[in-house]
C-alpha cells in the first residue's frame, strides 16, 4: 500500500510523459515516420563531439578510484573551479568552488534549493506559464504554491500581481528564462523590477526571500537576443543550471547550483544545500559526467537547427490561421487553442497524429505547447496534418 500523498501524485502523474508513452504506442502501430511527437522537451541535436571524446579520454586516463569513487557532497572541486571561472569570464561575476555545487540536473537541483530553504506552510511564488513539476517539488517539501496569472499578451511576468501576492510566508520565488513553454525571455528591465519589489518585500517583513532562476534553456537564444544574469539583479539569487540541454545530455542528469556569496546566510545556504544534495538521495552527481562538464564546460550544440525548426514551424503554422508568439529562446512554442478547451483541440489533433501538450499543464489553459526540439523533417511532414487540423476548425 502506497502513501496517501503518492496516491494523489499518482493519479496526477505528469501528463508530458504520458504523451511520450502514447507516441511510443502509436509510432509502434502507424509507423514513427507517420507520428508528430511535439509532446517532449528531448533534444534531437546530438552532444558535441567534445563530449564523447572527453569521456573515453578521461575513462582511459583517470585513477579508477577517483573515476567511480565519492566526493564532497558539492562535487569535484576541479570541476566546481572551472564552471565557476567560465561564468566569470562570461558575466563579470567572481565565483570560485564554494559557489558552486554540483547536482542532478536542474530538477535535483531545484529540490536541494528548496529543501534547504523551506519551512512547513512556507509560500513559493511561480509565474504561470511554468513547468508544471514545480508544484511537486514544493509539495515534497511542505510547502504552498502560489501561482501568478499569466499576461498573454506579452508572457513576461504580471508584476503587479506578483507584488500583491507576496505575504510573510513567502520564502521564495521561481522564475524560468528563457521559458518553458512560451520561448521568451524576461527581460532586463522585467528583473530589474522584480529585484526592487524582493528587496521592498524583505524590508516590510523583516525575511529573506530568495529569487530561484531555473535556467537549463540559457544557452538557446536567437536572433541575438540575450538572456540577463539574474544575480546581477537581485543579490539573494540561486541559479539552477542544467546541461539537458546545452550539451544534449537529458538522460546524464548533470547540472549545478550558483550559491553567490552576497545572498544572506551564504554559509548556512551551502551547507544545507550539501547536505540536502546527501539525505535526498542523490549523494552527489554523477562522478564522470562532473569529469566531462570539466573538459566541456564552453562546448555548445549547434542551436542553428533549432532555429531552423522554429522559423520553419512558425511560419508554417501562422500560415495557416494558428496563432502563436514567436519564441526567443529554449526550443517550444505556444499556441493558442483555435478551441475553448485546448484539451478538447489536443484530442482533435491526435486524429492526425500531432501530439500536443495542454497549456493547463503549465497553468495556462487556452494554448498548447509544441517542442520543436525533434528532427526538421519532422516539422516538415507534421505541416501537411496541421493544414488538415486547420481545415476542420475552419481556420
Amino acid at each position: 500500500m502506497i502513501s496517501r500523498k503518492m496516491e494523489g501524485l499518482v493519479k496526477g502523474s505528469s501528463v508530458i510523459r504520458a504523451m511520450f508513452e502514447e507516441g511510443k504506442q502509436m509510432a509502434a502501430k502507424y509507423g514513427a515516420e507517420n507520428v508528430f511527437d511535439f509532446s517532449l522537451g528531448n533534444p534531437n541535436v546530438p552532444a558535441p563531439k567534445e563530449v564523447n571524446e572527453a569521456i573515453i579520454d578521461i575513462v582511459n586516463n583517470t585513477d579508477s578510484v577517483k573515476l567511480h569513487g565519492y566526493m564532497s557532497n558539492a562535487g569535484h572541486d576541479e570541476v566546481r573551479d572551472i564552471i565557476a571561472g567560465s561564468l566569470n569570464s562570461k558575466y563579470g561575476t567572481h565565483y570560485d568552488k564554494s559557489n558552486i555545487i554540483m547536482t542532478v540536473g536542474a530538477a535535483g537541483g531545484l529540490n536541494v534549493a528548496l529543501k534547504a530553504i523551506l519551512n512547513l506552510g512556507d509560500e513559493v511564488i511561480a509565474f504561470a506559464p511554468y513547468f508544471g513539476e514545480y508544484n511537486n517539488y514544493v509539495s515534497n517539501f511542505d510547502g504552498e504554491m502560489v501561482v501568478i496569472t499569466p499576461d498573454i499578451n506579452t508572457f513576461q511576468p504580471n508584476l503587479t500581481e506578483f507584488e500583491q501576492k507576496i505575504t510573510n510566508k513567502t520564502a521564495c520565488v521561481i522564475v524560468n528564462s528563457p521559458n518553458n513553454p512560451t520561448g521568451v525571455i524576461y527581460s532586463k528591465e522585467t528583473l530589474e523590477k522584480m529585484g526592487e519589489i524582493l528587496e521592498a518585500k524583505q524590508k516590510e517583513f523583516g525575511r529573506t526571500i530568495y529569487l530561484i532562476t531555473d535556467e537549463p534553456y540559457r544557452e538557446l537564444a536567437y536572433d541575438g537576443a540575450v538572456v540577463p544574469w539574474v544575480p546581477d539583479h537581485y543579490r539573494n539569487t540561486i541559479v539552477g543550471y542544467s546541461y539537458s540541454k546545452s550539451l544534449s545530455l537529458p538522460g546524464e542528469r548533470i547540472g549545478y547550483l550558483v550559491i553567490p556569496s552576497e545572498a544572506d546566510d551564504f554559509e548556512d545556504l551551502v551547507s544545507a544545500a550539501g547536505v540536502a544534495t546527501r539525505i535526498l538521495g542523490f549523494v552527489n552527481a554523477p562522478s564522470i559526467m562532473q569529469l566531462v562538464i570539466g573538459k566541456c564546460v564552453d562546448a555548445a550544440t549547434d542551436i542553428s537547427y533549432y532555429d531552423r525548426n522554429r522559423n520553419t514551424l512558425y511560419d508554417g503554422l501562422t500560415k495557416l490561421g494558428f496563432k502563436c508568439q514567436k519564441p526567443e529562446g529554449a526550443f517550444y512554442l505556444f499556441m493558442k487553442s483555435p478551441v475553448e478547451d485546448e484539451k478538447e483541440f489536443v484530442n482533435i489533433a491526435k486524429k492526425y497524429n500531432l501530439l500536443l501538450v495542454p497549456g493547463s499543464t503549465f497553468a495556462c489553459p487556452g494554448f498548447v505547447r509544441i517542442a520543436y526540439c525533434v528532427s526538421y523533417e519532422t516539422v516538415v511532414n507534421s505541416l501537411p496534418k496541421f493544414a488538415e487540423l486547420a481545415r476542420e476548425l475552419g481556420l
